[in-house]
């Protein structure tokens, strides 16, 4: 794997976030599709889930690691998640050189109407099957110079109130125009099966503290078991259980941290009829039992 992390920094982009990322992690901007991200040391893998979205790493780098994958973005790339997966990520920073970049949410709305705008590809339909929803992007011009007016305007505050909305869909538009722009159209194709899988995501995310099967999910697709299984597996590089489990251990760590919860409170409450499986389950994913949550947080902020 090409070591990203070494490409020298956009200094244009990271001299317009730098401004506007004034505590290291996660910020908000003007633009609620839109957060800065900042970090001035090196992270360890730690699991994540983020909702759809571009980032874009004008600095530093990141490695995300799915299934037996790995997807390194650092300066001057992108990473499309087109859909919610839970994945482990490790970020590579240091004082001198910290991580800068800029997370874009995707509105499949949006990116529906910039589609039916835009007309089909040529040959697309013959070349993109069910794809991976995962995927690292080398900047072009188109996306570089879009990123930079959406960063531009947030920081005029009339710009972003009237030019906002139009900045966050150049970026969109520019990713439909870049070379990984299959797996965005095809979130937004409803009678593909990688948007049936989008749809039986959605589902897991609303009733992922109910018994769930399979064959619910494969119901909520309009698929048989089997096809779905293997369209679900090959978008998300997970199994259903797989996928489950793990958003459901994710959930719970957010109520842990944010709710002031018990363990045996937030075990029912994600869907777990054990507290001692679920006890054993926390530990073996996050390397830590739910009872250290606080503690370590308090260690690592």
């Amino acid at each position: 794997m090409q070591l990203t992390r070494y490409l020298p920094a956009n200094t244009t982009l990271v001299s317009l976030i730098q401004s506007l990322a004034v505590q290291p992690g996660w910020v908000s901007t003007r633009l609620p599709e839109v957060k800065l991200i900042s970090a001035f040391s090196h992270l360890g893998s730690s699991p994540q889930i983020y909702e759809p979205s571009l980032m874009i790493v004008a600095q530093g780098s990141k490695v995300a690691f799915l299934g037996s994958r790995a997807f390194e973005y650092g300066a001057g790339h992108y990473l499309i998640q087109a859909l919610s997966v839970p994945f482990k990520c490790e970020t590579f920073a240091t004082p001198d050189m910290p991580l800068y970049g800029v997370s874009v949410a995707m509105d499949r709305t949006v990116l529906a109407e910039l589609v039916q705008a835009m007309g089909p590809v040529a040959g697309h339909e013959s070349r993109q099957q069910t794809p991976e929803s995962m995927t690292s992007v080398q900047f072009d011009v188109g996306m570089r110079e879009s990123v930079e007016r959406l960063l531009r305007c947030l920081h005029d505050p009339l710009e972003c109130q009237v030019m906002g909305q139009a900045r966050v869909r150049d970026v969109l538009y520019s990713a439909l125009r870049g070379p990984q722009a299959g797996v965005l159209r095809a979130l937004v194709e409803q009678q593909g099966q990688f948007a049936r899988v989008a749809v039986a995501v959605n589902y897991l995310h609303e009733h992922y503290a109910e018994p769930l099967n399979v064959e619910t999910l494969a119901r909520c697709a309009n698929m048989s078991v089997s096809t779905f299984h293997e369209h679900f597996k090959r978008s998300t590089l997970l199994s259903p259980v797989q996928y489950l489990k793990r958003l459901r251990l994710l959930k719970a760590q957010q109520m842990l941290v944010s709710d002031g919860l018990g363990v045996a409170q937030v075990a029912l409450k994600v869907g777990y009829q054990s507290a001692s499986q679920f006890g054993r389950e926390y530990k073996r994913y996050f390397e830590r039992s739910p009872g250290q949550e606080g503690g370590w947080l308090s260690l690592s902020a």
